[in-house]
């Protein structure tokens, strides 16, 4: 599996240790001009759970595969983190934020995964 599938395993992951919700992955590398191969987006339930997910996230993929974020935006308010692995965009929202910049539809074309919530 290339790395870029691992690193989107790990971050599902990650966002599942947590308890993060709504798992979706945009699967955008078939999109002219998308800003990376893959979107994974989801939620938490309070500014202290999103940061949480957060995280678990970068944990998850320093220690399974030595990756670290290029940037992370949005720890202050914790409504939506934005996590640039370069190749895969981690968006973990508040469900407010979610609804309101609604992500996951604005590429129609792209295939789109949801992963179930654990229980």
């Amino acid at each position: 599996m290339e790395q870029t599938e691992q690193l989107v395993k790990s971050i599902v992951k990650g966002i599942q240790e947590k308890k993060g919700q709504q798992i979706a992955i945009v699967d955008m590398r078939k999109m002219d001009g998308a800003v990376a191969q893959y979107f994974v987006i989801c939620q938490g339930s309070s500014p202290t759970q999103v940061d949480a997910v957060a995280d678990a996230v970068e944990e998850m993929a320093r220690v399974e595969l030595g990756e670290k974020p290029t940037h992370v935006i949005g720890r202050e308010m914790a409504q939506w983190i934005a996590m640039d692995y370069t190749d895969v965009m981690v968006h973990v929202f508040l469900p407010e934020a979610r609804t309101f910049y609604n992500l996951e539809n604005l590429w129609e074309d792209a295939p789109l995964t949801l992963v179930p919530d654990e229980e």
